[in-house]
């Protein structure tokens, strides 16, 4: 039996340019969630696109990269692995799950931009 793995990979559009924050200890994240149509046709043979939205979440490198470079609407390809977490506030108990940015491909990018072959942490 091969080993098991956490590991996705996805193509879609911000929905919005990422958001980033600074902690003191230098340290960054970058957050964003991703469109990925999916679509498909109905019984009326008519195409239909279905679109999730996944909530993305990137670190310190790959979080500053992923700032200069994604933009909304324009398509990106992340490789990462999917994450839970939980936490309890005044509202009640939360649990959201993300998808950890490993990696990122800028598939339509500013063409005036530099742009790096691959963006790794």
């Amino acid at each position: 039996m091969s080993t098991m793995r956490n590991s996705v990979t996805l193509i879609g559009r911000p929905g919005a340019d990422p958001t980033m924050k600074t902690f003191e200890n230098n340290r960054m994240v970058a957050h964003f969630s991703l469109a990925v149509n999916e679509p498909y046709q109905n019984a009326q043979k008519e195409w239909v696109n279905n679109t999730q939205w996944f909530n993305m979440v990137a670190w310190d490198k790959t979080a500053e990269n992923l700032s200069k470079l994604v933009r909304k609407g324009r398509r990106i390809a992340i490789t990462g692995k999917l994450r839970t977490r939980d936490w309890t506030d005044s509202n009640g108990r939360h649990e959201i799950t993300e998808v950890l940015i490993d990696d990122f491909f800028l598939i339509d990018h500013d063409k005036s931009t530099a742009y790096p072959e691959t963006q790794t942490n």
